[in-house]
């Protein structure tokens, strides 16, 4: 695949081939991280924010047509 981007033109050299490789990974990997980051920050909202209940689908999708009302 490499010879072939090369052959074509859409790279100059394996070699650029390999850092924009490079370069997308490490913008993979810190997406990854922020992901990660985001979904800690809302675990630790979620347990900080009180004790759960449970609720049944019904009264839970009443209390959210509720909400939506309220809001407008």
């Amino acid at each position: 695949m490499m010879e072939s981007a090369v052959e074509s033109g859409g790279y100059a050299s394996s070699s650029e081939i390999v850092r924009d490789a490079l370069r997308l990974w490490e913008q993979r990997e810190e997406i990854r991280r922020m992901e990660i980051g985001s979904l800690k920050k809302a675990y630790d909202e979620g347990l900080s924010s009180g004790q759960g209940r449970e609720v049944d689908a019904d009264t839970l999708l009443r209390e959210l047509k509720a909400e939506a009302r309220l809001r407008g």
